[in-house]
């Protein structure tokens, strides 16, 4: 606490002494310190932990507003499947498996490849997404899945979940687009419509092996909690659905289309990948200009499939992003970008790396500049401990509630929660970071009674919150879709700048 005071009372001296040399404007850098903190607050509330987690939550629950036009029709799409949630360990020990060393497997082939790369990730306490080739042996798995004690279906595929999401505001109509089985159907939400075209006659399955915070297997321990996803899909792996969806958007007329799914193509061989990426520009090509478009990301291993994103011009096309930290840095080290040296992130990743990357995203297939032909203005960034909003300005408004409406997801959904309860969270993030991992730099901290930390870079500006992280996570599957889904619907696009 004394520390906090005379930093606070160093940077006050500062200032003081910048008026009086001669310059009425303080830098910006230290208005910021002395207009955040709360010192009041800070005496009387923040002496331990459990306060921080209070204080934000707190916070979140005032700051967080819904913007002042809101999306009323939405249109989701396309990959949607059930999935088969499970204990990883305990269904690897149901088919006879041994633990050993983990080694990861861009396509998965047999038990043996599903083992090894669920030990791989597991050591990691990393989510992945794969593609099982062998359609027979695959079904055999997913059946002992099913009948596995404890085993729970859930509505599943990135666009499915986020639809759920989306349906939970009644004020919100919402499209379905993708191979939505009679299980699948039975289980969304009511105010989800699903086009006739979309409906076939059988799931598809995702199999989603969940491990806990510090649990053991053999030498692996996992340093939190997560899951592995595999599956054998060829109806979302193909995107089949992806002209449906774009044909039915003109008697629909949303407001806001949401694209996920590229990352199920990866397993299905180059040739397939590498027309249907061209197909699906030029589909995609085909959505009204003024309908803004997010395209969600997930796990992807082959860089050359990313490369092809970027370079079919997929990427320019689509207006907001949401990913990971491992999707992030993956898009980096395909394309060349900062920091692609880095190997896997350690520990929590850095405040200044993930700001260097998402700058250069921004850069390179957004529009950054006013010249730029690109469409990309925003990005919506998550890992465990903090989330980060960037966007280029003056086209997205809101982008503070928008990024702790996220955060604030992530953390009681997590728990199995309506809201967020503090006796069942902790702070994770860092108090203090930088905005660059290269100099310039800024050195900027968390005010955990405002907790949204906001910097510029050029024209691109980034909201930083923390995540209220949950200490034991019912559920972390569709975490990711729920967050870019929250940060969508408080978010507004300001319609007098033109996609």
């Amino acid at each position: 606490m004394w520390r906090k005071t005379s930093a606070a009372a160093a940077l006050l001296a500062i200032a003081v002494g910048y008026f009086y040399h001669g310059s009425p404007e303080l830098p910006e850098q230290i208005l910021q310190y002395i207009r955040l903190p709360n010192f009041q607050t800070s005496s009387q509330s923040l002496d331990g932990q459990n306060n921080l987690e209070q204080v934000i939550s707190a916070a979140w629950e005032t700051l967080i507003t819904l913007p002042g036009r809101q999306w009323s029709k939405i249109a989701v799409g396309v990959n949607a499947c059930v999935d088969v949630v499970v204990s990883g360990v305990g269904l690897l020990q149901a088919l006879a498996v041994d633990p050993g060393a983990g080694l990861d497997h861009e396509v998965l082939h047999s038990k043996e490849d599903l083992k090894e790369a669920f030990i791989h990730y597991m050591g990691r306490g990393a989510a992945a997404e794969r593609f099982f080739s062998d359609k027979e042996v695959f079904q055999r798995i997913a059946r002992a899945a099913a009948e596995y004690p404890g085993a729970k279906l859930y509505v599943g595929g990135n666009a499915a979940l986020i639809g759920q999401k989306l349906a939970t505001y009644p004020d919100l109509m919402v499209l379905l687009c993708g191979p939505v089985g009679p299980k699948l159907h039975e289980m969304l939400d009511e105010q989800i419509v699903v086009p006739p075209e979309s409906l076939q006659e059988t799931d598809e399955y995702h199999l989603i092996l969940e491990y806990k915070a510090g649990e053991q297997w053999g030498p692996t321990q996992a340093p939190q909690a997560n899951r592995f996803i595999f599956s054998h899909d060829v109806s979302n792996g193909e995107m089949s659905s992806l002209e449906t969806f774009v044909a039915s958007l003109e008697e629909y007329q949303p407001e806001l289309v949401v694209l996920s799914g590229l990352h199920m193509m990866e397993g299905q061989g180059r040739e397939l990948w590498e027309e249907r990426l061209k197909e699906a520009v030029s589909v995609i090509s085909d959505i009204r200009k003024d309908i803004p478009i997010h395209l969600e990301l997930a796990s992807m291993t082959d860089k050359d499939y990313m490369n092809s994103i970027m370079r079919e011009q997929f990427m320019p096309i689509v207006s907001s992003i949401g990913l990971n930290e491992q999707e992030l840095l993956f898009l980096s080290q395909a394309g060349g970008g900062p920091h692609a040296e880095l190997a896997a992130w350690k520990g929590i990743p850095d405040v200044g790396r993930v700001s260097d990357i998402l700058l250069w995203i921004l850069q390179q297939h957004g529009r950054s500049e006013p010249s730029s032909e690109a469409d990309l203005t925003r990005i919506h960034f998550h890992t465990l401990a903090y989330h980060i909003l960037a966007t280029v300005d003056g086209y997205w408004s809101n982008q503070a509630a928008a990024v702790m409406a996220g955060a604030r997801v992530a953390s009681s959904q997590a728990c199995g929660l309506q809201s967020v309860d503090v006796s069942k969270v902790e702070l994770k993030a860092p108090l203090e970071f930088h905005s660059s991992h290269t100099e310039p730099r800024e050195q900027l901290s968390l005010n955990p009674a405002e907790p949204v930390t906001v910097w510029h870079r050029g024209n691109v500006t980034f909201y930083f919150t923390p995540v209220l992280v949950c200490k034991r996570p019912l559920r972390t599957v569709g975490l990711g879709d729920a967050i870019s889904a929250e940060g969508l619907v408080y978010s507004e696009l300001n319609t007098q700048q033109p996609f």
